[in-house]
């Protein structure tokens, strides 16, 4: 499976990745040449600064690609899905624009044209076309420093881990992206802590969908069960029902 690996220690904020991108995807160029502050409609990747105990440093926010997509798992129509090779794909086709994806990410990613007739839910698609062919992502190919590289997920997670390794004074001792959310196929290493970087603390290693799939599959015995009690609460009430009645014609027949 492919991925990417950003090392924020090697970011030199030139935004290379920034104008690769947006030449990938044929997105628009602001007229005023400013980048926004986060991942929009129209620029799938974001080029932002964190300041850490007076040091100042450069990072990216782009889609994570989760391994186990919640936005996939979320969609009514099938119009997201993980393909085998890694990137998480949109089909515009078949969206509905119910917008749960939006509200179902971890990373708050995806973005939705609100201003245009014809909507679509946008975000990167870690260029699947790209990687169809075997070609490295437009971002990883024109980065100058090898702040972001491209391969197969598991042999970047063995230079992320060489490189905490061999520098452990220069680095986070955590990979993000190995195992939050369920894993990603983008993936983090840094000075500072992530949440500097607008990568949430704390998720589950465990796939967020699958607590979607356990409260579901209890569905079916809570409503038997709930079913079996509401049955015997309306037997109850018809059989103290008839006693009443029959209590009552005894009564009539007394002198």
């Amino acid at each position: 499976m492919r991925a990417l690996l950003v090392d924020i220690t090697k970011c030199i904020g030139c935004g290379s990745c920034v104008a690769a991108c947006r030449e990938q995807n044929r997105l628009p160029v602001p007229a005023d040449g400013s980048w926004p502050s986060q991942p929009d409609a129209q620029n799938f990747t974001v080029l932002k600064k964190a300041a850490w105990k007076g040091e100042e440093y450069n990072y990216r926010r782009l889609c994570m690609h989760c391994l186990t997509p919640t936005c996939e798992s979320v969609c009514p129509v099938g119009a997201l899905r993980k393909t085998a090779q890694g990137p998480v794909v949109y089909d515009e086709s078949r969206c509905i624009g119910c917008r749960y994806c939006l509200q179902a990410c971890p990373f708050s990613v995806p973005r939705y044209e609100w201003t245009s007739l014809e909507p679509r839910v946008r975000k990167c698609n870690l260029c699947e076309a790209r990687v169809a062919e075997g070609r490295p992502n437009a971002c990883a190919e024109a980065c100058p420093t090898g702040a972001t590289i491209a391969g197969e997920r598991e042999e970047l997670l063995k230079t992320a881990r060489a490189r905490i390794a061999a520098e452990p004074e220069k680095y986070v001792s955590h990979i993000y992206g190995e195992h939050e959310a369920g894993g990603t196929s983008v993936l983090f290493l840094s000075p500072i802590p992530f949440e500097k970087l607008e990568l949430p603390a704390g998720l589950m290693a465990e796939p967020l969908p699958l607590l979607t799939f356990r409260v579901l599959s209890k569905i079916p015995h809570l409503v038997a069960t709930g079913g079996a009690l509401l049955a015997g609460v309306w037997w109850i009430t018809n059989r103290r029902q008839e006693v009443a009645a029959a209590e009552a014609a005894e009564k009539e027949k007394q002198p």
